[in-house]
């Protein structure tokens, strides 16, 4: 099993779900993973769902506050990066052109964090652990397995997170033009980066998570059977098979067959 207790610095280490929906997501990511959620309190009077499986912490899921509705944003997946020092990475972000959005501020005795969005406009967190280090498996079925940055200026991108937290590009070309980019992080795989198209529309850059399945046909069906939709797939891709799909609340996600690391 792909058991962990601590992550290397640079390293994802965590989602969570911003939705318009806790009860209906939780029914639905519990029927499709087999996840169970237990309710926390928090300091502001929210409360931040644990998505578990066989009692491990996997994932989160948090209401979609007023605020942001009115700004626009809409139900997402948010990922994390675990780092030595919070306050640090947040002014290397600044330095190399990103936007600092929030914090840095202490998340109880759990960690600390900031909110950033990079120069081609996607936000993702940096989490200093405490208590509390990330997603306790990943790799497995039902469990994190990739995160990949959607943008339309990957070389800005790569400049950006190579800055930040040192990570190596492996750049991947299909008939002369950048089609892919493997992150690495310590000689290790860490993400990708795909590179926006014309056939993107209109989307906003983002991170995408990645959740492992047995079938990734069979995923697909039983998401559209919960009231999400397919928007993409499911194809082929290299050792294995992907969707990229959406739940009940339009929050995208990928579903992944295939080989995993430990």
């Amino acid at each position: 099993m792909g058991r962990r207790t601590r992550y290397e610095p640079g390293t994802f280490c965590w989602v969570d779900l911003a939705t318009t929906d806790p009860a209906a997501a939780k029914a639905f990511y519990g029927s499709l993973f087999g996840w169970t959620a237990a309710d926390t309190a928090t300091g502001d009077g929210d409360t931040y769902r644990m998505l578990q499986l066989d009692g491990d912490d996997v994932a989160a899921l948090s209401e979609l506050d007023a605020a942001r509705l009115q700004q626009g944003v809409p139900p997402h997946w948010f990922h994390y990066v675990a780092v030595g020092d919070a306050d640090q990475a947040t002014a290397r972000a600044g330095e190399l052109g990103g936007t600092v959005l929030n914090g840095p501020f202490d998340v109880g005795d759990s960690g600390r964090m900031a909110v950033i969005q990079d120069p081609t406009g996607a936000v993702l967190a940096v989490w200093q652990p405490r208590d509390f280090a990330g997603a306790a498996r990943v790799n497995d079925p039902g469990c994190l397995t990739w995160n990949e940055l959607q943008t339309r200026d990957p070389e800005a991108a790569i400049a950006f997170y190579a800055g930040l937290f040192g990570w190596a590009a492996e750049r991947h070309e299909a008939e002369g033009r950048l089609a892919y980019v493997t992150l690495k992080n310590g000689g290790r795989a860490n993400g990708g980066m795909m590179p926006m198209t014309a056939a993107h529309g209109d989307a906003h850059p983002a991170w995408l998570a990645y959740f492992t399945v047995p079938s990734c046909d069979a995923a697909a069906t039983k998401v559209r059977g919960l009231g999400g939709g397919v928007m993409a797939g499911p194809m082929d891709v290299g050792n294995g098979r992907i969707a990229v799909v959406h739940d009940q609340q339009g929050a995208a996600f990928a579903l992944s067959e295939g080989e995993v690391d430990d």
